[in-house]
């Protein structure tokens, strides 16, 4: 068993920032690229932001400069720095990460139950 758990979404004024954790855990092998998405009211799932195990970041256009994801592999753990927060990042956001379990070969997707994240204007 694979769990993602997210922690420190909540209510925030435009303007002022909130930090997000998201930590794996269960019999994980390795893991490759995490990542967090968003998802609006009406509105598709998005990528916010993504790491992989090595090499470079990648950002949403509409968050660069204001976000920075991180990541702690001794800890498993994907943290995601949200600055100069506006009422349209308002969303829940969900962990994601690619992990392959102990005693299997398969890489597969995981995702976080998710944690919501409202920017009052």
């Amino acid at each position: 068993q694979v769990q993602l758990v997210e922690s420190g979404g909540g209510l925030v004024q435009a303007g002022g920032s909130l930090s997000l954790s998201c930590k794996a855990s269960g019999s994980i092998a390795s893991i490759n690229a995490m990542g967090w998405y968003r998802q609006a009211p009406g509105k598709q799932r998005e990528l916010v932001a993504a790491i992989p195990s090595g090499g470079s970041t990648n950002y949403a256009d509409s968050v660069k400069g204001r976000f920075t994801i991180s990541r702690d592999n001794a800890k498993n753990t994907v943290y995601l720095q949200m600055n100069s927060l506006k009422p349209e990042d308002t969303a829940a956001y969900y962990c994601n990460a690619e992990i392959t379990r102990k005693w299997f070969t398969t890489t597969r997707q995981y995702w976080g139950q998710g944690t919501q994240v409202t920017v009052s204007s």
